[in-house]
């Protein structure tokens, strides 16, 4: 299996609209963050895990040429926003693209992009079929197995996956002792960190880093990261060992 992280910014990206701190002018190609999404190739496999508002960026800029599915973690613009850029692979692939999403997800999409879903099918826009999950169990995207992980962004419920060693949680502040046994065992995690502060919604950095470390996986990386959160070489000196900052392009193989 090989992982891309296609954006690992928190909503506004990094560097964010109208902000001269010194991670919005760093030149280091590392803090600079477009909205989070993973790539998963598996098996032959071409899946993607949300498709925020970067999604046409991210898949050009990584030239990921084939995409049989994509999978959605929740409803937020940041994570859904770019669903549209999916026509380019319905005109080269020639067939619908399968998403994957809890039924009020999917009936988000519906409401945002009322357009795909019309009785009137409107040339050229997107192409979908719709494949409902629940949290209670795993289910098959394009023969690949994903086990749901349910985590809580503040009052709404997310979902995490799991396939096979590679674990993926964004857009969390907590996960119950059951749910972190999904995780357990995962060589890889990567998990969101918004910054040194509390939130309301998403996990600190102090908070991200002993969730890892109760999970013990072999390696870890931090996502969701806002320009708060400091300089990407100056925080890493701060973490564990096993512990790194997540980066856009960074490529992991399992």
């Amino acid at each position: 299996m090989k992982v891309t992280l296609l954006g690992t910014g928190t909503s506004q990206g990094v560097p964010v609209i109208g902000c001269n701190c010194e991670v919005c002018r760093s030149v280091d190609y590392r803090d600079q963050r477009l909205r989070v999404s993973v790539h998963l190739e598996v098996d032959g496999k071409s899946i993607i895990i949300d498709s925020g508002p970067d999604f046409r960026q991210q898949v050009l800029r990584e030239r990921i040429k084939t995409l049989d599915a994509l999978v959605f973690t929740h409803e937020h613009k940041d994570h859904t926003a770019g669903l549209d850029d999916i026509r380019a692979y319905n005109f080269s692939q020639h067939k619908d693209m399968p998403l994957y999403a809890e039924e009020r997800v999917l009936e988000q999409l519906k409401r945002e992009f009322a357009y795909i879903f019309s009785d009137y099918k409107y040339p050229g826009i997107p192409r979908v079929e719709l494949h409902p999950i629940t949290e209670d169990e795993p289910f098959m995207v394009a023969g690949v197995e994903f086990i749901p992980i349910r985590v809580m962004h503040y009052k709404l419920p997310v979902l995490g996956f799991r396939v096979g060693d590679f674990s993926y949680i964004t857009d969390a502040n907590y996960i119950s002792e059951e749910e972190k046994e999904k995780i357990r065992g995962s060589k890889v995690v990567v998990l969101d960190a918004l910054r040194h502060e509390h939130h309301i919604s998403h996990f600190s950095l102090k908070e991200a880093v002993a969730m890892l470390e109760d999970l013990q996986p072999e390696q870890a990386y931090l996502t969701h990261i806002s320009h708060l959160m400091g300089l990407h070489r100056e925080v890493e000196l701060q973490l564990p060992d096993f512990v790194r900052l997540g980066y856009d392009g960074l490529q992991i193989e399992l």
